[in-house]
């Protein structure tokens, strides 16, 4: 089987299965004991944070673990806002975020915050102008995405960073989950205050997620019960996925530029096939991530397209793994202005280090396949 579904998870490298292995064999004791296996474990966490701080040249802020990148969103956007909301309860952020943040700001709303979502252009990019435009005197929080996790585009983040700087006590928080390790982003240089991750999507372990905080802000702790983690997050810290994580971070780092080169390269293969299969329709446009195609089939079913891929070796998704088994549109795909049948057809092609040129050949084969297969049945499966 070729496996095409990296943005909802990645398989883990070797030495990363090695590394968790290790140290949860060795390394059992509780990081917050006093005791010297105790002292033992901490160290490793703290290491960690240290190797994930180099690799993302990071100098002036924490790295935080969490339990995945949906925790690290909701405590960067609940916190944040729940930290700060004596200064106002007005917060900014766009139509088209994970389901994680976007959930978190409708929470926010019901417990009597104002939030403007951004509307997209038919590419799924915003303008750092919009954001400038709908601050307010009450504006504490702007949370962004750097690339959408169904259709891949890429939104001005250094722009927008570099704007909101003349407006310091605007927190600005950005979800990377599907950036970080793939694409560049300098996270102090861009002037962002609060960065999201995930182990999983970086070929490291599920379970372990990633948040950046600048010096100088406090978050609102959503778990309580323990120092841990600053005091942000209350709980037994998971050392061997955090240590497993942290090399995930910095092997994926360390070979970003040259993956990106190539998966640019099979994206740009893959487009060619479909663009001969008239019946596929290509959503987003650029500047998107090299590793996402996402295409709708108008009128049929995602799922159906989906077996039959899988029947074919190949294994895709509809749309975000955290919304994918919802039988609705999807909420992106009409943010950017895809037709009702579009959006509700949307299939996510996601690439990862192992794929070449001749996976993607048969993977374009397939999808014709697929198609030749399907048009006779178009009506029937609307």
């Amino acid at each position: 089987m070729l496996y095409f579904d990296h943005c909802a998870s990645t398989p883990p490298y070797d030495e990363v299965v090695h590394t968790m292995m290790e140290v949860m064999r060795t390394q059992y004791a509780n990081p917050s004991s006093l005791h010297r296996a105790g002292t033992d474990a901490d160290k490793l966490i703290e290491r960690s944070r240290t190797v994930i701080a180099e690799q993302m040249q990071t100098k002036n802020g924490r790295w935080l673990f969490t339990g995945g990148g949906t925790e690290s969103n909701n405590l960067a956007v609940k916190g944040i806002a729940k930290q700060y909301s004596g200064r106002g309860k007005h917060l900014i952020t766009t139509q088209i975020e994970h389901a994680s943040v976007y959930e978190s700001f409708s929470q926010l709303e019901e417990e009597g915050f104002r939030v403007t979502y951004l509307p997209v252009d038919a590419s799924g990019h915003v303008r750092a102008e919009q954001v400038l435009e709908a601050l307010t005197d009450e504006t504490i929080l702007v949370s962004i995405m750097h690339v959408n996790n169904e259709i891949g585009s890429i939104q001005p983040i250094e722009e927008i960073g570099k704007l909101l700087k003349r407006h310091p006590k605007v927190i600005f928080h950005v979800d990377a989950v599907q950036s970080i390790g793939k694409l560049p982003i300098a996270v102090e240089e861009w002037g962002i205050d609060a960065v999201s991750g995930s182990a999983h999507k970086l070929r490291g372990p599920k379970g372990v997620g990633y948040l950046y905080v600048r010096d100088g802000i406090t978050v609102y702790p959503l778990f309580t019960g323990g120092s841990q983690e600053y005091g942000f997050r209350a709980g037994t810290q998971n050392v061997p996925a955090i240590v497993a994580s942290a090399k995930a971070l910095r092997m994926s780092c360390e070979t970003m530029n040259a993956r990106q080169q190539r998966t640019n390269v099979l994206k740009q293969q893959l487009i060619r096939m479909m663009e001969e299969i008239p019946e596929l329709k290509l959503n987003g446009g650029e500047p998107a991530a090299s590793h996402i195609v996402h295409f709708s089939y108008p009128g049929m079913k995602p799922e159906v397209i989906i077996h039959m891929l899988e029947q074919h070796g190949i294994i895709a998704s509809t749309k975000s793994a955290c919304s994918s088994k919802e039988n609705k549109p999807s909420r992106i795909l009409l943010a950017v202005g895809a037709t009702l049948e579009q959006a509700a057809g949307g299939v996510r092609i996601s690439f990862g280090d192992e794929h070449t040129e001749q996976d993607i050949r048969r993977l374009g084969e397939a999808l014709r396949l697929v198609v030749e297969h399907l048009k006779p049945l178009e009506r029937r499966l609307t």
